[in-house]
Order: C-alpha cells, then structure tokens, then sequence
C-alpha cells in the first residue's frame, strides 16, 4: 500500500513576505508565529516515527514528511501530487486546527483516500474530532502501532475498518467508539524508529505509573511501566552513531531513571561499547540518587531537566506530584557534583498559586540554583485531570477547542486577585532561563570524581573562558582534542574566544567561519555577525571588544532533516519519487 504520514502545521503560514491568512485560519491572535515555529512543536512526535517504521517492516510503501513549517502553497502543492491509499496525521492540541485544514485539503485531492489521525488530542477527543472534521475516516486512540497495522491490513484486503479496538470511526449512522486496544507488552517486537530515520530523540520506555493533574502521558501510554531490555535501547543507540553520525541524543521517556538498575546497566553498555556521544534524560527528583548520577555523568549524559513545577508543598499536592522540594534541592546538588546540567519545569497558575506562592518558587530557584529553568503557565489539555475538574465546574467545555482558534488552552486556577501580576511575570520569564554555570573549580571537582572523559576538559575550558583565561582554557581544549572530542564546531567557537580574549580577532574569525562549516549553531552565527560588525566598524559600542560567548547548548550537534524536524531554511519539495504521480 502507498502510505503517507504528515506531521501538519499548526494553522496556515502565509509565504514569507505575504500577508497573514484570516482569524480563524492563520496564527492565533497574539501569537508569534515566528517564535512558536523554532520551538519544540515543529519537532515531529515519536509516535509518527514509529508507525512509519512499523508500516515499512511490514512491506508497505512509505513517505513521512515533517510540515509543520511549511507555508501553506507548499501544503496544498502536496496534497495535489502525493498520491496515496492512505494519509495519517499527527494531532496535538497545539497544531489540531492545522491538522484538520490539512485533513480537509488531501480529502478535497483524494476523495477515496483513506484519512486517519493519531496523537494525544484526537485520543482524549476522538468522536469529537470525527463530529467535526467531516474528512476523518478514522481516529487511532493511544498507542497507535497495533490498531495502525490492522487498518492497513483491512484496507489492504477491501475489508471496512471499523469496529477494531484502539479505533473510532465514521458510518453512515454516525460516529462509533471501540474500546482501547491492549498495550503492547513486549516493546521489543517493534521496529526500532532508527532502523529507517536519523533521529535524535528516543523513548526507552512507555507508561508512567505516577498521576500527575496536568499530565496526559497515561492517556497514551497507560500507568503500568513497560520499557525496551537494555539491549534493544543500545542497538538503537549504536545505529544513531554509527549509521547517522548522530553525536547528541535527547532520551524523552517520562522518567528515565524511574528503574535504577536498568539505567545503571545501560550506561555501563554505552562505555563497554564505547558509545561516544553526549545525551539529556527528564526524570524525577525522587528518581535519582549519587549512584546513578554518577553513572549517567561518566557515560556522557550533559543535561538531567526535573519536573519541579512548585515550591509550594500545597500546590505539589493539589496536582498530585508527590515530590517535595527539598527532594529536589539534594538531587540537584548531587547532580552538580559530577558536573551534570540541571534543568527545571516550573509552572504557575495551579490551584492554590497566590503571589506568596510563586514567590516561594522564585526563592527556591535562587537556593537550588539550577543550571537553567523554564517557567510555563498552567495549560489544560482534554483527557487531563486538570481539564476534567474544570469542565465539571462549567469553567470550561470540549467544544473550545473546536470554536476557538486559541494555541493551548491556557488558564489560572489560583487566587484570582493576583493572577494578572504573576501572569505578567510569567511573561518576562518567556523560554529558557539561563540562570547558573559551573566556576572552573566546580568543574575540577567533577573531574575528580569521575574518570577521564574529553567532555569533562570541555566542560573545564568554556569554564575558564567564562573566567577570562584564555591560555588555561586553551590547554583544556587542547586535552578534548587529543582525548577525540567529536563536535569540531563547538572546538573551533572556543578556539575563536581563545582568540578574542587575547585580542587576535583575524583568528577569532577564522574560527568562527571554520565552526560554521561543520555546524551553523545558533551561537556560533551569533559570535560571527557580533565579530564582523565590530571588525567593520558598524558596533553599536565599537570602543569595546566584542564578547564572544563559549555556549556549549545542548543542540550543538541537532541536525535538521526530515522527518523528525522540518528543514526551517529550505522549504523546497523533496518528495519521494515513488509517491508522486504528477
């Protein structure tokens, strides 16, 4: 069968240079597309990924296609020559709007194509969305493999897909609902997603057995914990470095370290394989302990981000977080003794938030004093917790999210007279806060409790840059060099503020453009404009040298190609000739 799978846009995105599409089809109002659309939501779900893999092992002809920032032309110019007997999308709540003008548009081209939707949204919503998108055959509810395949497999022998567990459909009588197919007990026998795609992100493992307020992870994947052995998770790792030269890798499990001994041993797998790559996990404050983190440190993990959300005990509890803060002040200083990057998620606008609560956060982020933080307002999403008490209050209903264009449904359920003042302050702390770095001493004193590694002398040298020092920092980079540091853009932005510092701004440059050539990350285009604009003349303060910075962002080494990210440069057509009738 000739199958595509599309990750949509959010809504239409004019042409650069054109005018915005109307309400109700373009951005939401106060909506900054062009912020929105370098964040996280153009990244496609894992979830796509793995039906395509599922889908190819099993013999069938598929194109995926990451669109989530193609302008609109591009999407209809699609839907016209991608010829298939089956189109499926993947729909969060953030792009449900894109998904249905998208749904409309292939069914406008392919009136006997058959059109399925996966995802969180549709899985909370799935007679809804059916109700109110008239070119949906199908909506897949939670884990999509199992009902996927079996719809393929009706559709293959002329059989009706419907009545399929895991499944709502359309007949001429109205909308029907199954109930959710059983989980797959054996995440083993799935196609690993790498075996066909060059990927970043991996999940390890389904499942969270915690029951978070806000969250909707056991919508999709269930409470009881299920996870891929050690070796499964290593092979996908291997293949990630040695089939794609992938060198960072973001593991995006619910709590990756909710089983002590399994990542204990996966770690220990990455070192005996001499896996070289540097990797960022989520988890829990009450998931750690020095053992692991440790470990995880040694066997190149960079970043740890915590779900910290409040440090208000009475808050944790209204959401039902079952961690406390002072759990999260000890993991987070352990976490510092190996020199790991630690991140929280906070939020605000929870029940019981008052400004003396937010405050209390705020507080307790100064004490911890994370690496970074991201604040984010309380967002209710349908198949929540969170959502259901609001709609049992009148607060708020489903049908909103099908009349109002809004990007996420974003509430405050706390004191009411002092929503404004922090919504306001919510405001200023938009995107990721970098708050803390490692001194020089901070980062000799990881080195000591680990064993040698050429991150740990990177870590060292940006540390030194930071203290404007540059000959020490230049004997550090030099030791990464020596030991086979593998991300040579981020080697050559150091050597540029090597030689920045000591005034030799030819060779700053030199590096810089060098640093260009293997990565274009954002810091480095960064440093390479400030530098050209001081060199010429047209600085705003050309007295001063400029600053280069020594980030060393986790996303060095992100690669954007399809399908798990767009190409956010070019937006030319790559279609997969075998899909294309012109």
């Amino acid at each position: 069968m000739r199958i595509v799978l599309l990750y949509p846009p959010p809504w239409k995105i004019p042409l650069s240079g054109h005018p915005p599409y109307p309400s109700g089809e373009g951005a939401p109002e106060g909506v900054d597309p062009d912020a929105l659309l370098g964040s996280d939501l153009i990244q496609a779900p894992y979830g796509l990924l793995s039906l395509a893999a599922q889908a190819i092992q099993a013999g069938h002809n598929v194109t995926v296609l990451n669109i989530s920032n193609f302008p609109w032309p591009a999407v209809e110019l699609l839907a016209a020559h991608l010829n298939a007997d089956l189109y499926g999308l993947s729909c969060l709540t953030a792009n449900r709007r894109g998904a249905a003008m998208t749904a409309e548009l292939f069914r406008s081209f392919h009136p006997d194509a058959h059109i399925t939707v996966g995802g969180p949204h549709v899985s909370a919503l799935p007679l809804e969305t059916l109700a109110h998108c008239d070119a949906i055959n199908t909506i897949v509810i939670g884990e999509g493999e199992q009902p996927f395949l079996q719809i393929l497999q009706r559709l293959e022998h002329r059989g009706l897909v419907e009545d399929m567990p895991g499944l709502a459909w359309r007949t001429s009588g109205g909308c029907r609902l199954h109930p959710p197919a059983a989980f797959i007990e054996n995440l083993d026998t799935l196609a690993p997603p790498t075996d066909f795609f060059r990927l970043r992100t991996l999940l390890t493992s389904r499942g969270c057995p915690m029951s978070c307020t806000y969250c909707c992870s056991n919508l999709m994947w269930g409470r009881r914990l299920r996870q891929h052995s050690v070796e499964y998770v290593l092979d996908m790792i291997e293949t990630c470095i040695d089939e794609y030269g992938q060198r960072i890798i973001s593991i995006k499990d619910d709590t990756f370290t909710i089983n002590p001994q399994r990542v204990l041993a996966i770690c220990e797998g990455i070192r005996s394989r001499k896996l070289d790559f540097m990797w960022s996990c989520e988890t829990r404050a009450d998931c750690l302990d020095e053992e692991m983190l440790c470990a995880m440190r040694a066997a190149g993990c960079k970043r740890i981000s915590l779900g910290v959300e409040s440090a208000s005990e009475r808050i944790l509890q209204n959401v039902r977080k079952r961690v406390t803060p002072d759990q999260v002040l000890q993991a987070t200083r352990a976490a510092k003794k190996f020199g790991l990057q630690v991140r929280f998620y906070m939020m605000a606008g929870n029940r019981g938030e008052t400004l003396k609560t937010f405050q209390q956060s705020m507080d307790f982020i100064e004490t911890a004093k994370p690496n970074q933080f991201v604040f984010s307002q309380l967002h209710l999403y349908p198949g929540t917790e969170e959502f259901g008490l609001f709609e049992q209050s009148g607060t708020v209903s489903k049908d909103l999210f099908f009349d109002q264009d809004f990007l996420c449904l974003t509430c405050f359920a706390g004191s009411r007279k002092d929503a404004s003042e922090i919504t306001a302050q919510i405001k200023k702390l938009e995107g990721t806060q970098n708050y803390w770095d490692y001194s020089a001493a901070d980062c000799a004193s990881a080195m000591e409790r680990l064993p040698p590694q050429h991150f740990l002398h990177m870590d060292l040298c940006a540390a030194y840059l930071r203290e404007k020092k540059p000959d020490l920092a230049e004997q550090q980079l030099q030791q990464a060099v020596d030991m086979g540091y593998f991300l040579p853009g981020l080697v050559n932005n150091h050597r540029a503020c090597i030689a920045a510092l000591r005034g030799d701004y030819k060779a700053a440059r030199a590096s810089l453009e060098a640093a260009v050539r293997c990565y274009p990350h954002h810091v480095v285009l960064r440093n390479l404009q400030c530098l050209r604009n001081w060199m010429a003349g047209e600085s705003a303060d050309n007295c001063r040298p400029p600053q280069l910075a020594a980030d060393r962002g986790f996303e060095t080494a992100c690669v954007w190609k399809q399908p798990e990210f767009p190409d956010p440069l070019n937006l030319h057509l790559q279609l997969d000739e075998a899909a294309v009738e012109a």
